[in-house]
Order: C-alpha cells, then sequence, then structure tokens
C-alpha cells in the first residue's frame, strides 16, 4: 500500500511538472505604443494604458505588458523596432501619425504578431496592415451633438469650432450637419481651433466679437470646451445657452453630472478605448477569441443619469 502512495505521488509530482511547464509556455508579451500626452485626451490614453496593463498582467499570470510613448512618428517606429526586440507576440498601437507607421506595423504583422491599431487609422487600413481595428464613432460624435441641438434648440444660432483639417475632423463636421438636418438651427461659423485649448479660446474670442448673439457652441473636444468656456465668462455674455464638446473628459462629465447649465451634456469619445482594445489583443492571443475586423465604439450621449459610469477621478483627463 505504501508503495502504491508513494507511485501516486511520483506521478502527481510529474503531472505538476507538466503542467508547470505548460503554464511558463503561456507568457506572452503584449506591447502597447501610444503618443506621448501633448494634450488632455492623449493623457487619458496613457493612464488608461497604463492601468490596464495592471489588471490584464493580474488577470494573466504569464503576461508581460510594455507601454511605451512617443512624441512624433520617427520616434514611434523607433519604439516600435525597440518593441520587437524585446520579444512580443502583439501589438497594440495608437498612432500618432497612421501613414508614416505602416511599414513598421506592417514589420510586425508579417512577423505573425497580432496587431491591433487604435483611433488614427491609415489611408489603407486592412488586414494587410492590422488584425483588429478599435475607434470611437467620429460621424456619431458629431451626429448625436446635432440631434441634441435640433432637439433642445430647434431655432439656435451656432458656432462651430471644428478640430483639424484631417479625415476625422470632416466625418464630425459630417455627421453634425446630418443631425441639424431638417430643423431651423442656423450654423453662424465653422473654424479650426486644432483640438487645442488655447486655440479654441482665441477662436471663442473672435466669434464673441462678430456675433452679438449665439445661442449654443458645438466644439469637437473637451480641450476646447475649456478655452471656450474661458472665454464666455471672460467676455461676461449671458445670451449662450450653453455648449457641446466631446471625448468625455473628467472635468465635462463632473459638470454634467453636478447639473451645469452651461454643460448639460457630453459626447463619448473615450481615451479609455485604447484599453478596450488591448482586451481584445489578450483575448485573441490568450483564448483565441475571434476578434479580427473593426471594433466601434458608440459616441454615448452623456447626460446627468448616466455621467457616473464615465467619470474616472484619477484620469489626467
Amino acid at each position: 500500500m505504501h508503495k502504491k502512495l508513494l507511485g501516486l505521488a511520483v506521478a502527481m509530482t510529474a503531472l505538476a511538472s507538466i503542467f508547470t511547464a505548460a503554464e511558463a509556455q503561456e507568457t506572452k508579451t503584449i506591447g502597447v505604443s501610444i503618443p506621448a500626452a501633448d494634450h488632455g485626451w492623449t493623457a487619458g490614453v496613457v493612464y488608461h494604458a497604463n492601468r490596464v496593463a495592471e489588471l490584464l498582467m493580474k488577470e494573466h499570470p504569464g503576461l508581460n505588458v510594455i507601454v511605451k510613448t512617443s512624441a512624433d512618428p520617427a520616434t514611434q517606429a523607433n519604439a516600435i523596432q525597440d518593441l520587437e526586440i524585446q520579444g512580443i507576440d502583439a501589438l497594440v498601437i495608437l498612432p500618432t501619425d497612421p501613414d508614416p507607421l505602416v511599414n513598421a506595423m506592417k514589420e510586425v504583422k508579417n512577423k505573425g504578431h497580432f496587431v491591433t491599431i487604435v483611433d488614427r487609422a491609415p489611408s489603407a487600413n486592412d488586414n494587410s496592415v492590422r488584425d483588429l481595428y478599435v475607434a470611437g464613432n467620429n460621424p456619431a460624435l458629431g451626429k448625436v451633438a446635432g440631434e441634441y441641438i435640433a432637439k433642445n434648440s430647434p431655432d439656435a444660432e451656432v458656432v462651430v469650432i471644428r478640430g483639424l483639417p484631417i479625415p476625422i475632423d470632416q466625418q464630425r463636421q459630417d455627421g453634425f450637419d446630418e443631425g441639424i438636418k431638417g430643423s431651423n438651427v442656423k450654423v453662424l461659423d465653422r473654424q479650426f481651433g486644432n483640438w487645442n485649448r488655447d486655440d479654441a479660446f482665441k477662436v471663442m474670442q473672435d466669434y464673441l466679437t462678430k456675433y452679438p448673439k449665439i445661442d449654443v457652441v458645438w466644439c469637437q473636444d473637451d480641450d476646447m470646451a475649456v478655452g471656450v468656456l474661458q472665454a464666455i465668462e471672460q467676455a461676461g455674455r449671458t445670451d449662450i445657452q450653453y455648449i457641446i464638446g466631446g471625448a468625455g473628459s473628467k472635468d465635462m462629465i463632473k459638470k454634467v453630472m453636478d447639473g451645469d447649465k452651461m454643460v448639460p451634456v457630453n459626447v463619448l469619445y473615450p481615451p479609455s478605448m485604447v484599453g478596450t482594445a488591448m482586451e481584445l489583443t489578450a483575448a485573441a492571443i490568450y483564448d483565441a477569441v475571434p476578434v479580427h475586423g473593426t471594433y466601434t465604439l458608440d459616441a454615448t450621449l452623456i447626460t446627468p443619469d448616466n455621467a457616473k459610469n464615465y467619470y474616472f477621478p484619477d484620469s489626467p483627463f
């Protein structure tokens, strides 16, 4: 009997060794390449990338997640090469500028690694460049804002502060125009604020000088909304009913939560999408979950009723 028990113990030890070896083979690395925190939204991207990296490494004990930030395409291309040298099984990339980084992304994919692009798509956004594309809904970001204004202020005179003259700006603008279609909403002016609070401040100052009556301001980005509110307050204008920004920054969501009349709603375009991309990538390489293709997040209208679901008080954005 003693010999049988001893034999069983030896067998169990050998089996345990096999399982330990199998677990060791499950050690994987995900490289995350994102822009440096040069404004609020990208600061949020950095925050959520690091937050989700910690969560994923707890969930998968064999997983290593390396997060690298870069200021420009050249620096980011070098960062991707460095990640390759360290040995990655997958790359999650939010490009500083996508087209100049296509070759770097293709090199990773051609080595058999899973590639996920976040937010900024290259001109040829197909499976030769990436396995998965995760992004917010740019047309809907504009449309949701336009529909809110058309419903709640159907005769409003509106000024628009656009982002940068790039495709996603035009998508948002087209969506906004679709949202106000059929209403009496009148757009007084459209100028670029470059997704920058100081530039938006200057544009809003110009609007306040040119137009004695403005009902509503739509600006595509919450960073710009900060500058807009500062300009309105500084000018002492009381005719403006409210502004609508976009992205879901914690400061704007807090204003919505608190019932601020100047910021009654916001439209979600979350920097946390990088975390969604990382979670889907981990599911692909660990669980063989079929996540190839395009994953588009909703452009949710944030109201006092749902704002707490999107409030991250520890985030820099």
